[in-house]
Parts: structure tokens; C-alpha cells; sequence
């Protein structure tokens, strides 16, 4: 098998392949170091690089597929995201303020990936604090989608989506307060989970932060469904983890008589004509699948995705507010006038959008899910922002001015925090983009979203498109 066949295997075919001695993660490591040397420089995915350390840790791995003690992810890459702590070693959440920070704790969803086996080579670039719908920052520069060079790959977990679907990784990492994960996954044409608040255990500094998730992030259905078999689940260390968990089959899809509900718009956004029609070619397969799938009007929507970004941005602003107060010159361009929009937000909004929240979900979410299984949106209505753009810029979509949040589909489900939901590739643009939808579920559904996922991934595969690059 060729570096560049092995580069893009999933996670259950290389386990596979493991168990039965036809592979070794040590070939398979270098072959994804190799790749991730080719594309550094242009698509520059990675903030610190452990190969080194890879490399013993693969050769063990060996050892233990000939020794029979092989562990669940035994020899898989990973790549984890710049801002999951590791005991040991830094995290820079993408700033210079950051670069002597050295952890003295994992993350648990990390650490039991892990424990599991996977194989930690590198961390993965994000926008300083994590605080963009781009990926470029002072720290780690500017990072590019695989599939243009031009065109950003999102934010903030743009690194680990991009080195996916490059090729120089096999699973990965990300986090995700308002759509972090979901909208890298939709700009890169990859895989992305954001678990039901609790389900994936959290560090102590976001677990009370209700907004937040670890997630994995991958090229396929199944493998999202292993990794977060192994993240999920009750830890001591997390106040609100639950203990009730939902083990993933590797093997799903039949949607038949499942009742899905979808908007394109979600009574807010403005959306690309290409996005509208590969969201209905995707909704096609599934009806053509079995499952029962009708437009429903959102005109109650708008308020509330407002508040869900403001809800946010209250609870960042301390965290800018005193990277500004102790090392400004440091610091992005585009903090201070992040800082600008977050301490705009006051407590009443922030209280505002409680109100909001439960006032939607009793007269609209709830009642939407009471009669359907599934919603299905787009994740971003315009995949055209570029590499180097941020809040401020404007992007024109169906020629009306837009920021790159604006086209980030995401926030309202972080609100309703309890939903899990599910990102995967759904088509490319005229101009040579994916796009990706996001399958929401009721709450802590989470094998719904999987198996809706699934279907799509059987009946629409797009394992075989890369970027050529």
C-alpha cells in the first residue's frame, strides 16, 4: 500500500489492518509525518510537533499488536488541538501570552484517548483564544483550507479539520462553544461531533462553561463513533459528567421511518445557492433511504442565535480583558477589537438570553423535536471566507455583506447545549468547496445523529475526494 493510500485510511480500516499484522504503526506514522511535512508550509495545520516521541510510543504499539495487549486505539494518530491541556507539555490556546505555559493536568476526554492507545505526534493550530471562525493568529500564523489555499478552514479548530482532510492525520481533536468543531468540519469537508453538554468530560476551566465541548473530529462517521466511545463517560474530576453513556455501533444507517425535520435558512441566515442545493441533494438521499423529511418554517430563531453569541462573549471577556491589561504587545490585531464587541455585552443580555433560551426551547425547539427525530440545517451558508479574514471583514453572500459569523449556521445548538449534533460532508460548491450539514438530535440522542450520519456516508461516500494538494 502507498504512503498516499495510507494517509487516508480510516481509523477502523488501520486498526483492522493492525490487528491482523498487514500494517505497523510505525509505517503508518511515518507515513503521516511525511505528509505532514509536505504541507506545512502551505497549509501550516500544526502548532508544537512531537514526532520523536511518536515514534517510541508506535514502536511499542507494535510491540503490543505482537504481544496480544493491544488497546482500543492502539497506534492510531492524533492529533490533539492547541488549547486541551497535557500534562507536561504547553498549550497556547494561539497566543504568544501562552508560549511558557506547560500543563499540569489532562484533559480527561484527552487523556482517555490516550490511555486508549491513540498516538499523540503533534498539536493543531487555532485562532488566538480560540476566539474566530478563522484560524490565523501572532502565535502560528495563518492556517489554510486544503481545498483552496485562499480560503480559511475555519474556526477555532481549523488545524485539526484541515490536517484531516489533507491527509496528515488520522484522527483528531477539537472544541467547540459556538460551532468550533461543526464549522471547521463543514469548511473542510470532514467529520465533526459536538457531544451533549456532560457527555464528553471537561477541564476545570471550561467544564462550568455551558457552552463548551471536546469533541472528535475525523473522516468518517464510524470513526467519530470510536472516538467518542472512548471520550465519553462519567470522570471525578468533572462536576457535570453524567454517567449515563451511549455506546456507538461501528455499523449503522437504517433510517427508515425516522422523521426528519429540516430548514436551510434557519429563518436567519443568508445562503449560498450551491450550500441550498447540496443540503437538498443530501435530503434526497435520505428520504430515498426511508426516512420521512419536510421543510418546517423557523421565523423564531434570530433573537436567540444573537444571544447565543453574546452569551459567549460574556463570559470571554475577562479572559481578553486581561490578556490586554498584561501583554498587549503580544497580542493578535484583531483582539482588541474582539474585546471591543465582548465588553459591549452586559449582564442583562447575558440574562436576556436565559430567558431567551427557555422561552424558545418550551415554545419552538422542544415542541420541533416532540414531532421529529432529527432537524437538519447547513453548517455554513457561505463557504467563501477567506484564510485571512476576521470578525469585521465582510463576505458577500447572494450579494449582501456578511461577517464570518454571520455564515457560521452553529451557535443556537450551543445554546440548547443538551442537543448533540453531528457535522459531515454533504457536497462540494461550483468553485471547488465542501459543504457540510449539521444533524441535530433531541437531547443526549446522540445515536440518532450517528445513525442519520451513517446513512449519509453509505449512500453519498465521499472517502475517495481529497484535495489535491
Amino acid at each position: 500500500m502507498s504512503p498516499q493510500e495510507l494517509i487516508f485510511l480510516s481509523a477502523n480500516e488501520i486498526l483492522k489492518l493492525f490487528r491482523s499484522s498487514q500494517l505497523s504503526p510505525v509505517d503508518l506514522l511515518e507515513a503521516i509525518v511525511q505528509r505532514a511535512d509536505e504541507i506545512d508550509d502551505t497549509v501550516n495545520p500544526f502548532a508544537d510537533k512531537y514526532f520523536d516521541d511518536a515514534r517510541v510510543r508506535a514502536k511499542k504499539s507494535e510491540e503490543r499488536y505482537l504481544a496480544g495487549t493491544a488497546r482500543p486505539l492502539e497506534g492510531v494518530p492524533l492529533l490533539v488541538k492547541d488549547s486541551s491541556p497535557i500534562k507536561g507539555i504547553r498549550s497556547t490556546v494561539g497566543s504568544l501570552r501562552n508560549a511558557e505555559n506547560i500543563d499540569d493536568y489532562t484533559d480527561p476526554s484527552i487523556e482517555r484517548l490516550l490511555q486508549a492507545g491513540a498516538n499523540f505526534f503533534a498539536r493543531s493550530t487555532c485562532p488566538e483564544f480560540c476566539w474566530l471562525f478563522t484560524c490565523h493568529s501572532r502565535m502560528w500564523g495563518v492556517t489554510r483550507n486544503p481545498w483552496r489555499l485562499d480560503i480559511t478552514p475555519g474556526g477555532s479548530s481549523g488545524g485539526s479539520a484541515a490536517a484531516l482532510a489533507a491527509g496528515a492525520t488520522t484522527i483528531a481533536t477539537g472544541s467547540d462553544s459556538t460551532g468550533s468543531i461543526r464549522q471547521p468540519a463543514a469548511q473542510c469537508g470532514v467529520v465533526g461531533f459536538k457531544s451533549p453538554y456532560g457527555r464528553n468530560p471537561l477541564d476545570p476551566n471550561s467544564s462550568f462553561d455551558p457552552y463548551v465541548n471536546v469533541g472528535p473530529m475525523t473522516r468518517s462517521v464510524f470513526d467519530a463513533a470510536l472516538m467518542q466511545n472512548v471520550m465519553s463517560g462519567l470522570h471525578p474530576l468533572d462536576h457535570n459528567s453524567i454517567s449515563d453513556t451511549v455506546t456507538l455501533p461501528t455499523s449503522m444507517g437504517d433510517i427508515r421511518r425516522l422523521k426528519i425535520a429540516f430548514s436551510i435558512d434557519l429563518g436567519h441566515y443568508e445562503v449560498l445557492d450551491d450550500v441550498r442545493r447540496e443540503t437538498i441533494n443530501t435530503l434526497n438521499v435520505l428520504r430515498d433511504a426511508g426516512a420521512e423529511i419536510t421543510e418546517v418554517n423557523i421565523e423564531w430563531a434570530g433573537e436567540a442565535i444573537r444571544l447565543a453569541h453574546a452569551s459567549e462573549e460574556f463570559l470571554f471577556e475577562n479572559v481578553i480583558r486581561q490578556a490586554l491589561t498584561d501583554c498587549p504587545e503580544q497580542l493578535s490585531d484583531y483582539v482588541p477589537q474582539l474585546y471591543e464587541t465582548a465588553s459591549a455585552v452586559t449582564a442583562d443580555d447575558y440574562r436576556n438570553a436565559l430567558q431567551v433560551a427557555g422561552v424558545v426551547w418550551t415554545e419552538h425547539m422542544g415542541p420541533l423535536f416532540q414531532e421529529y427525530d432529527i432537524l437538519i440545517t447547513p453548517g455554513v451558508s457561505c463557504p467563501e471566507v477567506p484564510a485571512e479574514n476576521w470578525q469585521k471583514d465582510k463576505v458577500l453572500v447572494n450579494g449582501k455583506e456578511l461577517t464570518d459569523t454571520d455564515t457560521a449556521m452553529t451557535a443556537l445548538f450551543n445554546m440548547f447545549n443538551r442537543c448533540p449534533v453531528l457535522s459531515v460532508p454533504a457536497g462540494m460548491t461550483d468553485r471547488g468547496l465542501p459543504v457540510g450539514i449539521q444533524i441535530i438530535g433531541r437531547p443526549y440522542d446522540d445515536y440518532s445523529v450517528f445513525k442519520v450520519g451513517a446513512a449519509i456516508e453509505l449512500s453519498r461516500p465521499w472517502s475517495n475526494k481529497h484535495p489535491e494538494i
